[in-house]
């Protein structure tokens, strides 16, 4: 029988890349990091409505994190914040764009945001050529977050976005590596960009990937804020194979194997997209005994 990447028959290589698409999987968090915890923790909660979900301080290591967001952690996605001792400042760079919130009322949500002394970057109004409310906010480390008129959703925490240099080779990487569905794309010739959304279910009802192509752009840089997405999985090892054939069909590597990690035991892999932005691939039932469910 012939073979595939490093032994692999051609069998093995179409299992693991078909037990991709079939696996259960969903957004867990998106983790980057902070100058001040409990600044960003208060704006959050005051200016967005977040919950703190969960806080934690480990000082043999030096950090502290928290995990907010707008409902359980077992069936929402949430922003997991890093502060690390000492540091008060990051380069966000070019590559990371926005995170978005979706709000029955952007106007009123604006006021909200300018009463509690927030930052408004764009006044809430229609975007260009259509009709869908939006409006841009800065928290104070400078992440952007997109506000979007949506009717009622069960996930207001709904986007990503990312830039990337090709934007046809990033969708097929994250289909064949990450089970993501294409839901739709749309090109911007007068403002020369096309954008991708990719995730698991309706963008009106979870959360997606918005990846950003500006027409001529290879490159951006990735400063060091913005670290990772978090994805479930119900078995790493089986991810982790499939992952390594696209790595080498794609681009893209493997930054860590998959196993337990050390002292709590929650098995995962990790690996880099063509463009560099990390992905941690979590099993499901770990994940849930790190929740106490």
């Amino acid at each position: 029988m012939a073979s595939g990447a490093e032994g692999k028959t051609v069998a093995d290589c179409e299992n693991a890349l078909e037990w991709v698409q079939n696996d259960k999987r969903r957004f867990l968090h998106a983790v980057y990091r902070v100058g001040d915890l409990d600044r960003t923790i208060k704006f959050y909660t005051e200016c967005f409505g977040m919950q703190l979900l969960r806080k934690r301080d480990v000082p043999e290591e030096k950090y502290s994190n928290a995990f907010l967001g707008f409902g359980p952690e077992d069936s929402h996605f949430v922003v997991e914040l890093t502060y690390n001792y000492g540091v008060d400042k990051y380069d966000i760079g070019t590559g990371f764009g926005h995170f978005a919130i979706a709000s029955e009322d952007v106007y009123k949500l604006v006021e909200t945001i300018k009463a509690k002394g927030g930052k408004i970057t764009r006044e809430p109004g229609p975007v260009k050529g259509g009709t869908t409310v939006i409006a841009f906010a800065q928290d104070p480390d400078g992440y952007l977050f997109e506000l979007i008129q949506r009717g009622s959703t069960p996930e207001p925490l709904c986007q990503v976005m990312l830039r990337v240099g090709d934007l046809d080779r990033s969708i097929k990487f994250y289909e064949k590596a990450c089970g993501m569905k294409l839901l739709r794309t749309i090109d911007n010739p007068a403002y020369k960009y096309t954008l991708a959304m990719m995730g698991y279910a309706d963008e009106y009802e979870t959360t997606v990937l918005e990846l950003t192509y500006n027409y001529g752009v290879t490159e951006y840089t990735k400063g060091n804020a913005y670290a990772q997405l978090a994805i479930s999985t119900e078995d790493v090892y089986k991810s982790g194979a499939a992952v390594e054939l696209v790595t080498k069909e794609l681009g893209g590597k493997i930054t860590r194997q998959p196993g337990p990690i050390p002292g709590i035991n929650t098995k995962i892999t990790s690996f880099l997209d063509p463009d560099g932005w990390k992905v941690v691939l979590v099993d499901n039932s770990d994940f849930l005994k790190e929740l106490g469910l």
